[in-house]
């Protein structure tokens, strides 16, 4: 079978799409399929990711990835997306790799790019299904980016959903990955959802012996965290991961007597990159504990960061799914996260970890002195984590993937 994915994002950027379609490359070239990747191009942002060229061509056994000629995305140094100019270039790729499959990764924001629903005029000429695949919130995301009054807001939120409707709909199906999610997109008006685990982790990378009791001397030289609870924020440091309540929660935390003892048991590591790092850092430096910047850590190290870390921490409020979500269970450490998009699909309440009520600071605060004065708790909700990650694995989420393109194709030659 012979597919072409049409992505939003690749590696060398880092984000829950780009880990998505690696994991899925590298399955399908496992299995022997013929796979044709186009996605944006990230040589004008080589100072950035000086190692893009590794991902251009034939990156694996029967996977070639092609960029297309790709702008500033949203503003932010670090993002790209396709130019309306790259389509026909998209079109002759198509036509001259001829897939029986397209895929379309976060076709909403290649629309924005194209100007046009992603893909769906080839699939109609030539008679091939082709299936989207809704990754983000981004219509949760106007908040987040424009500092419009709330009515403004909302009036663009309801158009949008509008246009998100009729883009996917066009598709032969839209795969989601979480009930939570499959009921919002139902509740935007798309009609053709189909929903099963299609995200998960490779296993294999966390072995519980990467544990190290000096791990952040010897990787970071940061010694001074060895000695403290390690609490980990994982993913860009933009403002849709919910970074302007951390910052006013814990502000807020520190001048309270009730958490001295709390932050003087923890330290904050940051692993990622935004354009608000200089904020975050600015913001949160008369903190009363050790707050270290790691900056972009490649995927390969994830593994072991979490692992030797003591508690995943989150406030973004758009997740679909939230693959670090799922790195953190199979690290076996416990998450802390708002009750808010497709997390509690992923998060259970003192199971696997605890959820806060979304912008509720004392919510917040609560939730986070239980994890960090109960070692019991932690170890409890880590381990139950680490056991349902077991069902997570990669290779299956994949293959329950390929059954779905399968009943599509199915489905659209009769």
């Amino acid at each position: 079978m012979k597919v072409a994915i049409l992505t939003s994002g690749f590696f060398p950027v880092v984000d829950g799409v780009s880990i998505a379609v690696f994991h899925r490359l590298r399955r399908l070239s496992q299995l022997g399929y013929s796979v044709l990747v186009l996605c944006p191009d990230y040589q004008p942002i080589a100072a950035l990711y000086p190692n893009w060229s590794q991902y251009v061509g034939e990156i694996m056994p029967g996977v070639t990835v092609r960029s297309l000629e790709s702008a500033p995305f949203m503003g932010l140094a670090s993002e790209r997306n396709v130019q309306k100019k790259s389509y026909p270039a998209l079109l002759q790729a198509l036509s001259t790799f001829q897939p029986d499959l397209i895929h379309v990764d976060e076709p909403e924001r290649l629309q924005l790019g194209w100007d046009r629903i992603p893909a769906i005029d080839y699939a109609r000429q030539a008679q091939i299904p082709c299936v989207s695949f809704l990754h983000t919130d981004f219509i949760g995301y106007l908040e987040d980016y424009f500092a419009f009054p709330t009515p403004v807001i909302r009036l663009m939120q309801a158009i949008s959903r509008r246009i998100v409707a009729r883009i996917y709909n066009a598709y032969d199906a839209t795969l989601v990955s979480g009930a939570m999610v499959c009921r919002q997109a139902a509740q935007m008006g798309i009609r053709n959802a189909i929903q099963t685990e299609l995200l998960g982790v490779d296993l294999a990378q966390y072995d519980l012996g990467l544990r190290q009791p000096d791990f952040f001397a010897r990787r970071y030289q940061m010694p001074e965290l060895d000695t403290k609870l390690k609490l980990l924020f994982l993913g860009r440091l933009t403002p849709d991961k919910g970074w302007k309540f951390t910052i006013a929660a814990l502000s807020q935390m520190a001048q309270k007597p009730q958490y001295r003892s709390l932050f003087a048991q923890i330290g904050l590591i940051i692993a990622g990159s935004g354009a608000m790092q200089a904020e975050i850092d600015r913001s949160l430096q008369h903190l009363p504990c050790p707050i270290r910047f790691l900056g972009q850590v490649d995927p390969m190290e994830v593994p072991a960061l979490l692992i030797n870390s003591d508690l995943h921490l989150t406030t973004s409020e758009k997740e679909t799914r939230g693959l670090t979500l799922l790195e953190a269970m199979a690290a076996g450490i416990p998450v802390l996260a708002p009750r808010a998009g497709g997390i509690p699909d992923t998060v259970q309440p003192d199971q696997t970890g605890l959820l806060f009520q979304p912008r509720n600071i004392q919510d917040f605060a609560t939730q986070l002195q239980r994890l960090t004065s109960q070692p019991a708790l932690r170890q409890h909700l880590g381990a139950t984590a680490r056991q349902q990650a077991a069902h997570l694995d990669w290779s299956a989420a994949v293959d329950r993937l390929i059954q779905i393109w399968q009943q599509v194709s199915l489905s659209v030659q009769t």
